[in-house]
């Protein structure tokens, strides 16, 4: 069995920022990439996908994102290219094409079990894989019983195979009106909806959001402890998707209360055929390898932990989650920060070791 020091599970933003973190303590991470590339789930998002923050702030440490243009929104494209490059710049054990399928204590190490059956001893363990592997798919009234199409916005790529359908976007945050939008220029499209969508200005006196949370510490206050649970994120828009809305393009209801074959039924008594539910509604941290550890994850499979250190295992640790430590914990211009604070509590945990 293969000894290390840490072992990072995933290779998208969240583990090469970890990596980088790392190497600077002196330890030597092995960076472990169940896909064939290292940008995590950046190639599989949808087509128009851009940033909702600048290029500026959008860098992880170590390595400004490129272009002359420090204020505009990259494009999904740009930052696969970004992550690829920092990978490769990286002078770290990145291995891609292993999956990992079990993380077992072994004495004080643990025994990290890739798909295939090799097994690595890792002195502690980052679990960095993200969320795009678990899709979260609510129980939605009629759901089960509707005969039409179903997928999440994972699955979604851009509007050309829905034209002239009748398609219902199911959430109220930024990508599901934002497909919303951009599938109602081919298709008839309703955005259902809890409640109504809530909307905050892209840019203030002149500069984008991200400048003022910034400037005003909101975007690095370490709040996710004193959450139970992370509040929903309100629609960064620049004018366009409320001026969408409001022309009924799409149009807004509320959530469907149940399903008759391909009908859906609406709170008004209305009973109309859909062809496609888009359910727009997010996604949960996707760590089944974790599960032989006890207390590393609840009983929903959640990661039990204090702004990424494990409770009660430990020498595991987690980076990206949502509201690990603070509002951009999870995101690109974010992630290095809660990085740097991890690769340095593990230092000092395997220093002791």
């Amino acid at each position: 069995m293969e000894p290390i020091d840490v072992a990072v599970i995933g290779g998208g933003q969240s583990g090469l920022a970890t990596a980088h973190m790392l190497l600077r303590h002196g330890l030597r991470p092995v960076v472990l990439e169940a896909s064939d590339r290292t940008a995590g789930s950046w190639p599989h998002y949808y087509d128009s996908l851009t940033l909702f923050s600048p290029a500026r702030y959008s860098s992880l440490p170590g390595m400004p994102f490129p272009g002359a243009d420090r204020d505009r929104y990259p494009h999904r494209d740009e930052v696969v290219a970004y992550l690829t490059a920092y990978a490769d710049r990286l002078d770290a054990d990145i291995r891609t094409g292993q999956r990992v399928t079990a993380v077992q204590r072994d004495g004080s190490a643990f025994q990290v079990t890739l798909e295939g059956g090799s097994r690595l001893a890792a002195r502690a363990v980052v679990a960095a894989s993200g969320t795009f592997g678990r899709p979260h798919r609510p129980a939605l009234p009629g759901l089960q019983q509707f005969t039409g199409r179903v997928l999440h916005a994972a699955d979604y790529r851009s509007p050309s195979p829905f034209a002239g359908r009748r398609v219902v976007v199911v959430g109220a945050g930024n990508s599901a009106v934002q497909i919303a939008a951009e599938l109602a220029s081919a298709a008839h499209v309703t955005l259902a909806t809890r409640g109504p969508v809530k909307f905050a200005a892209q840019r203030i006196l002149g500069r984008d959001l991200h400048f003022w949370t910034a400037r005003t510490g909101v975007d690095i206050a370490p709040l996710g402890r004193l959450l139970p649970r992370p509040p929903a994120q309100p629609v960064l828009d620049d004018g366009r998707y409320r001026a969408a809305l409001a022309a009924g393009q799409p149009d807004r209801r509320s959530l469907f209360t149940g399903s008759d074959g391909a009908k859906l039924l609406w709170p008004d008594g209305e009973r109309e055929e859909v062809d496609v539910i888009v359910l727009a509604t997010g996604y949960r941290p996707d760590l089944p390898y974790l599960s032989d550890l006890g207390d590393a994850l609840d009983s929903e499979r959640k990661p039990q932990h204090r702004e990424g250190l494990a409770i009660g295992v430990q020498g595991l640790a987690f980076v990206g989650l949502e509201w690990q430590r603070s509002l951009s914990s999870n995101s690109l211009r974010g992630v290095g920060r809660d990085a740097k604070r991890i690769a340095r509590r593990l230092a000092d945990y395997l220093a002791r070791w």
